[in-house]
């Protein structure tokens, strides 16, 4: 139990049903849809598709999405990718030829065909009870009437509005500057599109009007994408893969996603005596940093797009981790992976929903970089994601760019299963961390029997591209520690990730947990 006498929040308990996600009006939409009648899938699509007007900086239409998601009265795990793919002309080689060593961050090179749309519809179509009209309405009404911007959404549109360009930033600012907190952002263009596919369905953004003004965007920005390649995409049912650690199995989305990444670094772990360390010492801090070395140095090379079962086997296998963790000195530091010829980063947004007959969702959602490619069309303002730059333009590597291949991701969405079944979806926001990040909250959870809100608020540590982020939550003891183990270490300028769960006890109640990283929270009834 938390000390009530020093800053926190409590853990939120319901019956019913609940939503944990990044911002509050989200979060109150789900558990109206549920309210309404709707059912876990259909709470969850609607609010994410908020989330893309609460948060336009982090997610949108333009974006794609991973989910989990389990059935009523079934622990059955289902993964569909909404992941796009390059458009059917893209080619490593001409940009090679131009001479481009990367996929050029903010450019229409990448530009993937976004996916969330598609799955959104399929995923209404399939698993929801309410149909798109009414859990499209809220979205619709936030982004006519507007949504003021809350404080770390604030921070983050700041940071990131030089992405913008063109008329992005006639979209997405207000008398040209990134809006204060309070202030109110409309994007009526963006509730013309979802008027229209609340109406005809996945069909009304893929073809027509709205499927010209994105290629027209895109063409007049040098893209190769076509009406073709719109019409074409669609999302994809996958089989999650998962591994055990100290009494719970660790479920994840499949590779073109990172998930497989926090198996093998929990498989790793599982090698050293964690409950034994200090949970906010150095020594735990630096075992857990040599571990995600050498698992994201396995991402690197192994996670891609094509069928990839061979890599992934060996990646999960019990002595590639046990291979790998004799490599960790407990004592000093080792030399940072191999650095990607792709690019990672932070942007997204996750949203986990439970409904009373205990359908259970687990769904992230993101523009990859914070505003994206800072692309956005002309007519509707739909903003695009720049997933594209996750692709290598390395001759040969698993994960080079291509036509109708889809890069790998940094998006995972997570859940916990023990021997009654799933009992704890989770989502990890944060880029390159995300595997770290899932590793660190079933530790948190397993190794120090921290509560829910408890494993979320800890402090965080990663070690990324040669410098050790540790946030202030750690002493500057732990800091020095960790230099003289011969780490390069850092504070961040930004909190490490945020992160959303939600437990299904074992008396049925349902127990939410909110990352204070973020705006939002966890709401129940």
């Amino acid at each position: 139990m938390r000390d009530f006498q020093m800053p926190g929040r409590s853990a939120v308990l319901s019956s019913e049903g609940m939503c944990a996600t990044s911002h509050p009006l989200a979060a109150q939409t789900a558990v109206e849809i549920l309210k309404q009648g709707g059912n876990a899938m259909d709470a969850a699509v609607g609010a994410a598709v908020l989330l893309g007007i609460c948060e336009p900086q982090m997610t949108g239409m333009g974006g794609d999405c991973f989910v989990l998601y389990t059935r009523p009265g079934s622990d059955e795990v289902h993964a569909l990718n909404g992941s796009g793919r390059a458009p059917s002309a893209a080619s490593a080689e001409a940009l090679r030829s131009a001479g481009k060593a990367k996929i050029p961050t903010h450019s229409a090179d990448a530009v993937t065909i976004p996916g969330a749309i598609d799955a959104f519809c399929h995923l209404s179509e399939t698993e929801g009870k309410l149909g798109l009209d009414r859990i499209l309405a809220p979205a619709i009404h936030y982004a006519d009437t507007g949504v003021p911007v809350a404080p770390r959404v604030a921070f983050d549109w700041s940071n990131d509005a030089d992405t913008l360009k063109g008329n992005a930033r006639q979209a997405f600012l207000i008398d040209g500057q990134a809006p204060k907190p309070g202030q109110v952002f409309r994007a009526p263009g963006q509730a013309e599109v979802l008027r229209r596919v609340a109406k005809d369905g996945r069909d009304a953004f893929y073809t027509g009007e709205i499927a010209e003004d994105m290629v027209a965007a895109l063409n007049a920005q040098g893209g190769v994408h076509t009406l073709e390649d719109f019409a074409a995409t669609r999302c994809s049912t996958d089989t999650p893969v998962s591994g055990p650690y100290k009494g719970v199995d660790l479920v994840e989305h499949p590779p073109n996603g990172q998930g497989a990444t926090a198996i093998l670094m929990l498989n790793i772990l599982s090698h050293f005596d964690i409950a034994g360390m200090e949970p906010f010492g150095a020594q735990r801090a630096h075992i857990e940093a040599e571990a995600a070395k050498l698992a994201y140095d396995a991402r690197n090379r192994f996670i891609a797009d094509p069928d990839m079962t061979m890599r992934l086997e060996h990646m999960l296998a019990p002595e590639t981790a046990a291979q790998l963790a004799a490599l960790i000195d407990p004592k000093r530091a080792m030399a940072a992976a191999a650095p990607l010829t792709e690019e990672v980063h932070k942007d997204t947004i996750y949203i986990t929903v439970v409904d009373q007959d205990r359908m259970v969702v687990s769904l992230i959602y993101s523009i990859f970089h914070g505003f994206g490619s800072g692309i956005a069309t002309d007519k509707f303002g739909i903003l695009f994601q720049n997933r594209g730059a996750g692709f290598t333009l390395e001759a040969g590597h698993p994960n080079e760019l291509g036509g109708n291949k889809r890069p790998m991701h940094t998006i995972i969405p997570g859940m916990l299963r023990n021997k009654n079944g799933v009992f704890l979806p989770f989502g990890v926001m944060g880029g390159a961390y995300q595997p770290n990040g899932h590793a660190r909250f079933v530790s948190n959870l397993t190794d120090f029997g921290m509560d829910l809100q408890a494993a979320l608020d800890a402090p965080r540590c990663f070690s990324d591209a040669g410098i050790f982020n540790v946030e202030r939550g750690y002493s500057d003891a732990v800091r020095q520690e960790l230099t003289d183990m011969g780490h390069t270490v850092a504070i961040p300028v930004t909190a490490i990730g945020g992160a959303q769960a939600i437990r299904i006890r074992d008396d049925g109640i349902l127990e939410g947990a909110s990352d204070p990283r973020k705006d939002g929270c966890a709401l129940g009834y």
